[in-house]
């Protein structure tokens, strides 16, 4: 084994055709090392990685850039470790190729880049879940890197954990664990597409108990099954895990069909004990049924105006025996009705579960609850947000419990934040009843950032209460409630560096910050607010759940302000809650 010094020169790579060459195994005996490359910026597939202990601990691609460039990567955790050099090369195309060369371990870095540690980024979100890197540092990462999340799949409760898998848009299912949806771990990509550009497109997971499948043999399972769709559109396809969702295969006999659709939504049938599968195409979802999960009988049975990720469930109506069923769309529309195992009949139109900005393809837990039916729990992706300089992108929203409620409207389905989101409160402030005078400014004395914000209020005809959050009005009138976020341009967080690692200037901040601005009606009278605050989120609840936003918003100069106009309005029980972070200290 030959150990490296600074001055030594480890390689000088150069593979002209799709294939990977592994260098002689070194000790890391410098913190650093300095290399130059240059050719594709796919991730995995054109690029240098450092291997330690069989797992890729750094990877560099050449960012799409034609001439070497200086790079470096900190192997500080790993002193004194023995690693080896793999150089990938499995692309084609312009692109398809990468060079590297001058790779030495040295003292000194040659690309100084300020990496704040992991989950404390200046604009990483702490109560929302939000993906890492693993093996690169990017900054600004877009779709199919490392840092990005998308579209929520596959959520399922097995063996007291949640699983929450997620989009690298069709690049693989980023997966993580909880045991309370609050604070989440993390785990390695579930599985990446077969081929680079084959896709792994959104879909679903379900833990087939009764081995249906046969995917699990003697003493194994049971087996958690993914569904999935390639980026053709048409081959929809499963992935498989026998040990709790820690390594995935593919499965053999993939694609299980070919049909011109996406975005398979699988769920157990306990009543007809069947399997069904709802697709996405053509504007409208396609009904299916299966014994086994491989095998799939399309039903005389679609529903038109529908689109992208669907979720289907029953749920039950409070306060009484009876249930429904409740079809989500991508947009999060929803629309209530009955199910027979073959037809889902609609009772009602297209409903707005949500009315913020960023509330997109939303899915759901099937969750254990103390009574005799499953709570049903609601995530989104936050679509839109932005957060310059930052190693990640795009956020999923507070975990919601759903519920079926008779209103002088009709059956509504209302969305609170669940109760375990209390194991976050730190610090409790409570003010009596105030009457807030027109135009006469209430500041709260509170700078924390994680905030839950509860009050009851009382508003007369003509009146409005805005809530000042740093920047984002929060309003309620007696009829609706509204978010308007700040159109000012926030500044670049001062630990971040102000050019991309290729040396690429970011875009300016002010493109970068999503601004949302979304008003949605109550089915009452305002009389309750529920509002949580992150650090580039607010989620706003009025009535118990009769209506919500979820926007991502601009940090700014911390303030929290209440304002009445148009006539006196009452605030009542006003509780500010400060909140500790979902993410561990790493």
């Amino acid at each position: 084994m030959t150990e490296l010094s600074a001055d030594v020169v480890v390689g000088d790579f150069t593979t002209p055709t799709p294939g990977r060459q592994v260098s002689a195994p070194f000790v890391v005996s410098r913190p650093y090392l300095n290399f130059q490359i240059c050719g594709g910026d796919y991730e995995y597939k054109t690029c240098l990685n450092v291997v330690v202990n069989g797992r890729v601990v750094r990877t560099e691609t050449g960012r799409a850039t034609e001439r070497l460039h200086a790079a470096t990567f900190d192997l500080t955790d790993w002193l004194g470790r023995d690693a080896y050099l793999d150089l990938v090369d499995e692309a084609d195309g312009e692109w398809g190729y990468v060079r590297v060369g001058d790779i030495v371990l040295s003292s000194t870095p040659a690309v100084v880049t300020a990496k704040p540690p992991l989950y404390r980024e200046a604009l990483r979100p702490q109560l929302h879940f939000t993906a890492r890197q693993w093996a690169m540092h990017r900054l600004n990462p877009v779709e199919r890197e490392e840092g990005w999340l998308n579209d929520l799949n596959g959520l399922v409760f097995h063996d007291g954990e949640y699983h929450l898998f997620a989009q690298r848009w069709n690049k693989c299912w980023i997966h993580a664990v909880s045991n309370d949806l609050v604070h989440w771990t993390e785990l390695e990509p579930a599985f990446f597409e077969e081929s680079l550009g084959s896709g792994v497109q959104s879909g679903s997971c379900v833990v087939d108990v009764d081995n249906t499948s046969g995917l699990a043999g003697p003493g194994e399972g049971p087996a958690m099954v993914a569904f999935w769709s390639r980026n053709d559109n048409r081959s929809q396809c499963v992935s498989y895990s026998l040990d709790r969702g820690r390594t995935w295969t593919h499965y053999a006999g993939n694609p299980i069909m070919d049909l011109p659709e996406r975005d398979p939504m699988v769920f157990r049938d306990h009543r007809r004990a069947q399997w069904m599968m709802v697709l996405y195409g053509d504007d409208r979802y396609q009904l299916l049924r299966s014994d086994d999960l491989l095998h799939w009988e399309p039903l005389d049975s679609s529903i038109s105006d529908s689109f992208e990720c669907p979720d289907f469930f029953e749920l039950g109506v409070a306060g009484s025996d009876e249930s429904r069923w409740v079809l989500v769309r991508g947009d999060g529309r929803y629309s209530i009705g009955s199910f027979d195992g073959r037809t889902f009949v609609e009772e009602t139109s297209q409903l707005q579960v949500d009315g913020g900005p960023h509330f997109y393809a939303t899915q759901s837990w099937a969750a254990p609850s103390s009574g005799t039916a499953p709570r049903r729990v609601q995530v989104a992706w936050m679509r839109g947000g932005r957060y310059p300089n930052m190693p990640f992108n795009q956020q999923v929203s507070i975990p919601c419990d759903l519920s079926l409620h008779h209103t002088a409207d009709g059956l509504r389905m209302l969305r609170n934040p669940i109760p375990e989101l209390a194991t976050l409160e730190r610090t409790r402030h409570t003010w009596p009843t105030r009457v807030l005078s027109p135009n006469t400014p209430w500041h709260i004395g509170t700078t924390w950032p994680l905030l839950r914000i509860t009050c009851n209020v009382t508003l007369p005809p003509n009146a409005k209460l805005t809530l000042n959050i740093s920047g984002t009005h929060v309003t309620a009138t007696p009829g609706t409630i509204a978010i308007l976020a700040s159109a000012q341009p926030t500044t670049t967080p001062a630990e971040q560096p102000t050019t991309t690692p290729a040396g690429q200037p970011p875009a300016s901040p002010a493109e970068q910050v999503a601004v949302g601005a979304a008003e949605q009606a109550t089915i009452t009278a305002v009389r309750k607010l529920d509002i949580l605050v992150d650090t580039t989120s607010i989620e706003v609840f009025a009535n118990d759940g009769e209506a919500s936003l979820t926007a991502c918003v601009l940090p700014g100069h911390f303030e929290l302000t209440f304002t009445a106009s148009g006539a006196d309005c009452t605030l009542g029980e006003l509780e500010v809650v400060e909140l500790a972070s979902i993410w561990p200290t790493i």
